[in-house]
């Protein structure tokens, strides 16, 4: 099988998880035997080409204001353009048909389209391809692609969002197949219209690392640590992400207890969730391995006050026998079970995070069987294979489908 993936990013440009997982799905599959090759938007003008890991890999020069991989946060007036650009971007069209020529692939898999808008779609239908779109994020509802707005995560679609994605869910008509990381971003996207029509699947991220051997955990509440409780952070440093709630709840905590927090943000936001912290029990640490943060924490937290579309960072957590408590957000309930692997709670209830940590602090008994059953519930997300083999047979019927029905025209 001869496969096209067009995204926004490609290694080592690492926006987020959807990198990682296209990455390691592209090689997956070129291990497999299928010829694969990556088109992504790059800095530099122009189409450039090169090989990594039996992937061939284009990266093609953003036509728009500026290449939007970087920390520097751009006048409000420029992203406005960016955005309106970005709402129709025909001049990226011309290097979907370079590539599809030099490739002619059998089908075209599309993930994250920030910089290359929905005008690829029309370039590859053009070219007589079935596509299957892999929905990352919010992108096709939002320009922002996280519909959230003003601290707190949008519950529609706003009207200025719909003006800048007007047409787009009459386009998506033209994606045979969509696949969604969570069934909420699926069912998210179907309910507001798009890819009426389309053959639809859920397919989790398969974690990007082979966790390490667990240590056997008591039952016993007698063998559970029970202070300091350890607790952690791993994600971006940013709003979205529920940090400042976090911050303000765990310095409530009414007993002995440590934070660590792991990652990265915008200079300007670190600066500010840094001068929110009173207590010497919070530490920034910077950069860590999910291997080294997560032998230092006995709970992680998955405070997002966003809709997560997956939650790769949960997933990881419990690989390393460490449970969560998360927010009822998005795609993380589907990852964390309450009371089996974590604790879920709800950000409309500010003191919801603390009174988890409480729980955990005064029930040693339940952090220790939450602990023990933490690996297991994430079992088939650590299997890459599966992931690869879902893919695969979502390809196939693909084809399978292009070949039975009448070709769609493709929309001007």
């Amino acid at each position: 099988m001869n496969i096209l993936f067009l995204s926004s990013l490609y290694t080592p440009h690492i926006g987020g998880g959807a990198e990682i997982i296209l990455q390691r799905t592209a090689e997956g599959l070129a291990r497999r035997g299928c010829r694969v090759s990556v088109l992504v938007t790059g800095p530099d003008a122009g189409l450039s080409e090169e090989s990594l890991n039996r992937v061939r890999v284009y990266r093609a020069g953003l036509r728009n204001f500026y290449w939007h991989y970087t920390d520097q946060r751009h006048g409000r007036l420029l992203r406005l353009g960016w955005h309106l650009r970005d709402r129709y971007n025909a001049a990226m069209r011309d290097y979907v048909r370079q590539v599809i020529g030099r490739e002619k692939p059998d089908l075209v898999v599309c993930h994250n389209l920030t910089g290359w808008s929905v005008s690829a779609w029309d370039e590859i239908s053009a070219a007589g391809l079935p596509i299957v779109q892999v929905l990352h994020d919010f992108y096709l509802l939002c320009p922002s692609s996280t519909m959230f707005k003003n601290g707190r995560a949008c519950q529609g679609q706003c009207g200025r969002c719909a003006r800048f994605r007007r047409g787009h869910g009459q386009r998506s008509a033209q994606v045979a197949s969509v696949v969604g990381v969570s069934r909420f971003m699926l069912e998210t996207l179907q309910g507001q219209g798009y890819f009426q029509g389309a053959r639809s699947a859920v397919v989790y991220n398969a974690s990007p690392f082979t966790p390490p051997p667990l240590k056997a955990v008591s039952l016993s509440a007698g063998h559970v640590k029970k202070t300091p409780l350890r607790f952690g952070y791993m994600g971006t440093l940013s709003e979205p992400k529920g940090l400042r709630w976090l911050i303000e709840q765990f310095q409530q905590l009414p007993f002995d207890a440590t934070l660590q927090i792991a990652g990265s943000g915008q200079t300007e936001d670190e600066t500010r969730f840094k001068a929110l912290v009173r207590s010497p029990r919070i530490r920034f640490v910077g950069y860590q391995t999910p291997q080294a943060f997560y032998s230092q924490i006995d709970v992680a937290i998955v405070p997002s006050l966003w809709n997560e579309p997956f939650g790769m960072v949960a997933v990881e957590a419990c690989a390393h026998g460490v449970p969560v408590i998360a927010s009822r957000m998005g795609g993380l309930p589907e990852i964390i079970q309450d009371a089996f692997n974590g604790l879920l709670c709800r950000p409309d209830d500010p003191d919801a995070l603390g009174m988890a940590m409480l729980k955990l602090h005064q029930q040693p008994e339940l952090l220790a069987r939450l602990t023990a059953q933490a690996r297991s519930s994430v079992a088939a997300l650590l299997n890459l294979d599966l992931m690869l083999d879902s893919y695969l047979s979502i390809f196939r019927q693909t084809l399978l489908d292009r070949a039975r029905l009448p070709q769609p025209l493709p929309l001007a």
